[in-house]
């Protein structure tokens, strides 16, 4: 489910599908539209003013009216001003809350992707869709709208007037001017394509940026800085050179545009100053079109440059709303939405209570980027309060089953039931609520030790997180913290050690009593005491829960009731301990070798 979408380009740049998002703000974008109107208009009437007081007072020399034209003007400059202000004002909110609209639905349509959309997007990818798309096309709601609007308004106002006034010589100059939408096609192409190189790129760099930054512990104990900083530095130039071929192309275009308004300038003298002399024109009226040539030529180039930078931000529009169709490859169907509600508005009164019984019912499955199937027509029960272990190799693909259960990815074919049911019959939120996992690696979020055991229940009280802490034997981690529940962890936990973490994050997955508890290799990266620490928590939590472990060390599971041995993504083996030793099988090599292993390393 990469999202990679096939980019075209749009006539209206992909405005429309934006809509639903400036729908909310159309009232202020009126008023924007309206008193952005009024402001230009009070431009186009200057001139006007000027023609007046030219041939009225200055050409007859006459003062009489001059006090009545002095507040007259004042009174339109104030309105003008006022009326800049208020567009400025409400244009600078559309921008702002559409980008964080925009932000807010992007971030929360990606905590309905699946877990397959971020294997195959990395997150500077993601990253600048989330970021600089929403603030770009928060711009375009509100900035580039106020541009066209001004520019456009300001044109055509001073065409009519100018039509008014001499039509002509305003045909002449009108015949020139489509000159510069000729050139806006001309140059769109190369600008659009140029723009979109140079996104992609920015969004590796940010990839690339947030790994120097993640992995830094990696590359410093790996001698890697300078491989990390040719890397950057080359899709920095690339970035570059992209970028600095996209502003050629923009400025040739916005250079040609100014040798048409020269071009219009050097017209309206030569024509103009004939018909002056000969007495057709007034020397007043002659003002007015030198006012109004000189001012098209600011709103014709910024007609070009909004144009060309609709077309550059058109990656943008289309970057975001190719993220917002992605479509989730495990998603509720709409009954089941309808019944038990979605992700952020959940119906809990109508959530049964979850038992614990799975069965996998003749599954078969393939990952959605890959090609061979990793289980064929697959069986098994696992009934309320089982122990199952899985076992193999490191990349055997342990994880495939665990995945399943969980529902972070569906059966090709088949069934995996949940209680008797189709876990697709019921919310993925009320799966999810009962199941307490614990990773390798955990993961814990900035802020103090209450606050991360509360993502695993919002509600928890002091008591309720001492007894998790107390039954996953971490309540020793607190009592050492200066502040105790109340001390920070860190940027993902990097305050505590690995095994602190791990405790913390056991203590996180069963606060909220799940009935369904899973460990992925929970012990594999911890030292010999912290794992008896976990190893005997292990062994109080999972009584009367159905449990899924993933185990690298064989000794911890001997006692698991089923045992299901992994090899090249295939279940080869499956029974209890004892039962697969005596088979003298793949199991049984694994173990003997482990065991060996362990006893060499006690006697060195």
């Amino acid at each position: 489910m990469q999202d990679k979408t096939t980019i075209k380009f749009l006539p209206w740049f992909g405005i429309p599908k934006l809509w639903p998002y400036f729908r909310a703000y159309r009232k202020d974008m009126i008023i924007m539209f309206v008193t952005g109107a009024i402001a230009t208009l009070g431009e186009i009437v200057f001139p006007l003013f000027n023609q007046f007081a030219i041939n009225n007072f200055i050409g007859k020399k006459e003062l009489d009216g001059l006090g009545r034209f002095i507040v007259l003007y004042l009174i339109a400059i104030a309105i003008q001003i006022s009326m800049d202000f208020v567009s400025a004002y409400v244009a600078s909110n559309i921008e702002i809350s559409v980008a964080r609209d925009l932000r807010n639905s992007s971030f929360n349509h990606l905590q309905t992707l699946s877990f397959s959309y971020f294997n195959q997007n990395n997150v500077g990818y993601i990253h600048a869709r989330v970021m600089s798309d929403t603030a770009r096309i928060g711009s375009i709601a509100a900035w580039y709208f106020f541009d066209l609007l001004w520019s456009t308004t300001y044109v055509v106002g001073a065409f009519v007037v100018m039509f008014s006034l001499n039509a002509k010589l305003a045909l002449l100059i009108a015949a020139i001017v489509p000159v510069a939408a000729i050139i806006v096609a001309v140059f769109q192409k190369n600008i659009i394509h140029l723009n979109r190189e140079v996104r992609e790129i920015n969004s590796t760099i940010t990839g690339n940026f947030n790994e120097g930054i993640t992995g830094a512990k990696e590359i410093k104990t790996l001698v890697a800085e300078e491989r990390m900083k040719e890397n950057f530095n080359r899709d920095s130039l690339n970035m570059k050179r992209k970028s600095v071929r996209a502003a050629h192309f923009s400025a040739l275009s916005t250079s040609l545009v100014s040798l048409v308004g020269s071009l219009i300038i050097a017209v309206v003298l030569m024509q103009a100053s004939v018909l002056t002399i000969e007495g057709v024109m007034l020397i007043g009226t002659l003002s007015v079109f030198m006012s109004y040539v000189q001012g098209i030529i600011d709103p014709i180039r910024n007609i070009t440059l909004t144009f060309a930078d609709l077309i550059a931000s058109s990656v943008n529009i289309e970057r975001f709303t190719g993220l917002m169709a992605t479509e989730s490859d495990v998603a509720d169907s709409r009954e089941v939405v309808e019944k038990y509600g979605d992700i952020f508005n959940p119906k809990k009164e109508n959530w049964e209570e979850l038992h614990g019984d799975i069965e996998f019912k003749d599954v078969t499955f393939k990952y959605p980027d890959g090609d061979e199937y990793v289980l064929e027509h697959f069986n098994l029960k696992v009934p309320q309060g089982t122990n199952v272990a899985i076992v193999g190799e490191t990349g055997a693909g342990k994880s495939t089953l665990v995945n399943l259960v969980c529902r972070f990815f569906e059966p090709t074919k088949g069934q995996v039931l949940i209680d008797g049911k189709d876990a697709k019959e019921r919310s993925g939120q009320w799966l999810h609520s009962n199941i307490g996992y614990v990773l390798q690696s955990p993961h814990l979020f900035s802020g103090t030790i209450r606050e991360n055991l509360k993502y695993g229940k919002p509600d928890a009280t002091d008591e309720e997180i001492m007894a998790a802490l107390e039954l996953v034997s971490a309540t020793a981690v607190v009592e050492k913290m200066e502040k105790g529940l109340d001390s920070e962890v860190g940027e993902g936990g990097d305050l505590l050690s690995t095994g602190e973490k791990q405790l913390i994050s056991f203590a996180r997955a069963i606060i909220a009593k799940p009935k369904i508890l899973v460990l992925d290799e929970a012990t594999s990266s911890i030292d010999t005491v912290t794992e008896k620490i976990i190893q005997d928590a292990i062994e109080k939590v999972i009584t009367g829960r159905t449990s899924f472990v993933i185990a690298h060390r064989l000794s911890t599971i001997v006692n698991a009731d089923v045992i299901l041995v992994v090899k090249d993504g295939k279940i080869i083996e499956q029974g209890r301990h004892k039962d697969l030793m005596r088979q003298k099988g793949y199991y049984f090599g694994l173990f003997t070798r482990q065991f060996e292993n362990s006893v060499v390393d006690e006697m060195e």
